[in-house]
């Protein structure tokens, strides 16, 4: 075990865990620099399993024997240990979880090898909000989608706010970004997908409807939180979908919306 004791926040070697509450900073740096941060035991844990390989480990001494099974597994990664104060200091925010490693960032899929073979899809439109996202995967992974799919602008799975909230599903769901859009939703009909937009249009169907429906290989796309699914988006889906609602409540969280229109949607 590659064991070294932090003193001081000054340490250069613990940079991957610096400045990590910058939001803005960490979505330029941790892409470029091929890397991300697995945060608690837990998504640590679901992280290796799938195959992704850490680059260094940072815990409190209480998590050291918890941890110990993984962290042999990889006797050259160097363990950062330190006290709750000194961990505090780098990283700008108490450990609630005390353990946490900097990961390498797998290397990107294309929307063609994560479509192979998948049937249900999630099509994520500039969701900014890393919360969401991560709560889209973990919907997505719960009620059997088979992979999901990103435009340019929306936010990084591999963040860790979204990891933390996916509980690690991040991990275990295909994805890749698409390069271009909307013109990168080709993809799906090029491989047989019937691609439907949850929005609230004049056409609509409802979900209801959707489900009685018989497709082989659907994929939904869900709208940025506020504005929805961009026009030029709807002009290239093959349908529009709504949830029917309640008491004059016109929408759902977008977060909440997947769950409920991936539920609807599974395959049989």
């Amino acid at each position: 075990m590659n064991l070294i004791r932090l003193d001081s926040a000054d340490d250069p070697r613990v940079a991957d865990y610096t400045q990590l509450t910058d939001t803005a900073l960490r979505r330029r740096r941790e892409p470029a620099e091929g890397m991300y941060i697995a945060e608690s035991s837990k998504v640590l844990r679901r992280a290796i399993a799938a195959g992704h390989t850490p680059r260094s480990f940072f815990l409190t001494d209480k998590w050291l024997d918890d941890l110990r099974d993984v962290i042999d597994r990889f006797p050259d990664v160097p363990v950062f240990i330190g006290t709750p104060d000194v961990l505090e200091a780098i990283t700008g925010f108490h450990l609630h979880r005390g353990a946490m490693a900097a990961m390498h960032r797998p290397a990107p899929r294309s929307a063609e090898e994560v479509l192979a073979g998948a049937r249900r899809v999630a099509v994520l439109e500039d969701i900014v909000d890393h919360t969401n996202v991560g709560a889209i995967f973990r919907s997505a992974a719960a009620m059997g989608m088979d992979a999901v799919l990103l435009s340019p602008q929306c936010a990084d799975p591999l963040y860790r706010r979204s990891i933390r909230v996916s509980m690690g599903t991040v991990f275990q769901i295909p994805w890749a970004r698409l390069p271009e859009w909307p013109a990168g939703l080709a993809v799906l009909g090029s491989q047989g997908f019937t691609t439907a937009a949850l929005e609230l249009t004049d056409d609509a169907i409802t979900l209801d409807e959707l489900e009685r429906r018989t497709f082989d290989r659907l994929a939904l796309v869900l709208g940025t939180e506020g504005a929805g699914v961009q026009p030029q988006t709807l002009e290239r889906v093959d349908l529009t979908v709504m949830i029917p609602m309640r008491a004059g409540v016109d929408s759902l969280n977008v977060a909440a919306a997947s769950a409920v229109a991936f539920w609807a949607c599974r395959p049989d």
